[in-house]
């Protein structure tokens, strides 16, 4: 495998551990040793140490004293106690673009991005819904434009993938609940409501939470 700009190398390393971890192929406290991904991808292990610290920062591997470098547990606390802080996050966002947009267009990246989702819905992608769901949040940044929010947002959003990837299973039915409460959202940001927007975007997140948590029960 070749990497390439615009990324730099050990973002490119990160990111594709990430997705292996994030659809369960890199298995909960499994060894990722230093020397094999170094070989594997023909990198340097220099730039395998910065992408594994990278990892780090964002909740999917834990490097541990003596030990190395293994794929961080999920546990329900782990789940809850990231859900609760995300939709905290969130919720800053969408009164961000509630209170921030000045012309009826502005909001129009926001409708595209659910028409794109309603065709994945026609299609019955899950994959490509839940691209688009995260699409959905970061077209909220320019809103925000708080770069710290953003960062923060960033990386915690692999972690979050990781819980609706485990979850994928149980989001047949879920999709056309996202879309709805997708629609709720833009009403209430339309009408600058950002008590609804947050009531709404809160019962979703924890109906999301429910949803993982079972997941982890029944493994």
């Amino acid at each position: 495998m070749t990497f390439t700009a615009p990324d730099s190398l050990s973002e490119q390393i990160a990111q594709h551990l990430a997705e292996r971890i994030i659809r369960g192929e890199l298995k909960e406290r499994e060894r990722i040793q230093e020397l094999k991904v170094t070989q594997s991808l023909n990198v340097s292990r220099g730039s395998v140490r910065e992408a594994l610290l990278i990892l780090q920062r964002r909740h999917l591997i834990d490097i541990l004293p003596r030990r190395g470098a293994q794929v961080a547990e999920l546990t329900p606390h782990k789940v809850q106690s990231l859900y609760a802080l995300v939709l905290e996050l969130y919720g800053l966002l969408v009164r961000a673009v509630a209170q921030g947009w000045k012309r009826d267009a502005d909001l129009d990246p926001l409708r595209e991005i659910r028409r794109r989702l309603a065709q994945s819905l026609d299609r019955d992608d899950i994959e490509a819904f839940l691209t688009g769901a995260f699409t959905a949040m970061r077209a909220t940044y320019p809103f925000a434009n708080n770069p710290y929010l953003q960062e923060t947002v960033e990386n915690l959003l692999p972690a979050i993938s990781r819980t609706y990837y485990l979850s994928l299973a149980r989001r047949q039915g879920e999709m056309a609940r996202f879309l709805a409460t997708f629609d709720v959202l833009l009403e209430a940001v339309q009408a600058r409501d950002v008590e609804r927007a947050h009531h709404v975007l809160l019962a979703y997140g924890m109906g999301n939470c429910k949803l993982v948590l079972a997941a982890l029960a029944e493994r």
